[in-house]
C-alpha cells in the first residue's frame, strides 16, 4: 500500500483569478470542475494526472497571512533567457518580487496575485525532464525525519537526504521532485498551501490512513464536516489530505 502526490492545493479568495495565473505560469489549461479550479496539462482535463502534480486551488473567505508559506513551488526553466522571459511574463501576469532571505541567487522569488511565493529557478541540468514544475519544496526542522515519514506514506523514493536536504521523486522517475528543505521558521498560521495524497484504485482509503497514524500522522480538525477526504498533519505539523477515489 502507498499513496501518490497528486495535486498541490493552494487556498484563494478568487480562486479562478488564481488558477488562471498558474494554468499561465505552467503553460497549462485552468479546469472548474466544480467548485475549485483545477490546473493541469492542456489537451483536456485528465485527473489523476499520470505524469504531473497538479494545482488545485479551492475558494476561502480568509485572504493570506504575511506569514511566508512553509510549501512553495519550484519552476523548471531550460535557458537564462527562458528564465527571464518567464520572470517578465509572470509579472506582467500579477507576479510581485519578494523577499524571503535569498539574498544574491541565480533564481527570483515571486508571489502570485493573493502572496503565495513561488521561484522562478535558473536552468538546472536535474530539473531537465521534470516539466514545469521542477519541485515541491517544504520548509521543515529535520529533513531526515521528514524523508522517513514520507517516504513510507507515499510511493516516491527518496532519493538524497542530508542534515540540510531530503529529496523524493516518483519511482517512475518523472515529474516533479519533492524536497524538504532545513529551515529554522516554525508554524504559527494554518498552511496556505498543502500537499493532496490519493490512494491506488484497489486500496482502502481508510486504512491508508490508519497506515499514516501509524507513521507518525495526526487527525486535523479544519471544520470541514463530513467530507469525502481526511485532513491530517505529518509529525512536524504539515497539512495534507488523503483524497477519495471518486
Amino acid at each position: 500500500m502507498a499513496l501518490r502526490p497528486v495535486q498541490v492545493n493552494i487556498k484563494a479568495l478568487d480562486a479562478p483569478a488564481v488558477g488562471r495565473f498558474w494554468a499561465a505560469a505552467l503553460g497549462w489549461s485552468a479546469y472548474s470542475p466544480g467548485v475549485t479550479t483545477y490546473v493541469g496539462p492542456a489537451g483536456g482535463l485528465v485527473w489523476p494526472d499520470p505524469v504531473a502534480v497538479g494545482v488545485d486551488v479551492v475558494p476561502v473567505p480568509e485572504p493570506k497571512a504575511a506569514t511566508k508559506n512553509r510549501l512553495h513551488l519550484d519552476l523548471a526553466t531550460t535557458s537564462e533567457a527562458h528564465q527571464a522571459e518567464l520572470v517578465a511574463r509572470l509579472r506582467t501576469a500579477g507576479a510581485t518580487p519578494v523577499h524571503v532571505g535569498q539574498g544574491d541567487v541565480p533564481w527570483t522569488v515571486l508571489a502570485d496575485p493573493e502572496g503565495n511565493e513561488f521561484c522562478v529557478l535558473e536552468p538546472r541540468e536535474v530539473y531537465r525532464d521534470t516539466g514545469p514544475i521542477a519541485a515541491v519544496v517544504v520548509d521543515c526542522a529535520d529533513p531526515r525525519a521528514m524523508a522517513r515519514f514520507w517516504g513510507e506514506a507515499t510511493d516516491w523514493v527518496v532519493r538524497d537526504v542530508s542534515d540540510e536536504q531530503a529529496v523524493l521523486r516518483s519511482a517512475k522517475g518523472s515529474g516533479p521532485y519533492l524536497e524538504f528543505l532545513r529551515s529554522p521558521d516554525v508554524k504559527t498560521v494554518p498552511d496556505r498551501v498543502h500537499l493532496d495524497l490519493l490512494p491506488y484504485p484497489g486500496d482502502d482509503k481508510a486504512a491508508e490512513v490508519a497506515r499514516l497514524r501509524d507513521l507518525g500522522a495526526t487527525d486535523l480538525d479544519l471544520g470541514q464536516g463530513d467530507v469525502p477526504w481526511t485532513c491530517l498533519v505529518d509529525p512536524e505539523g504539515h497539512e495534507f489530505c488523503v483524497l477519495a477515489l471518486s
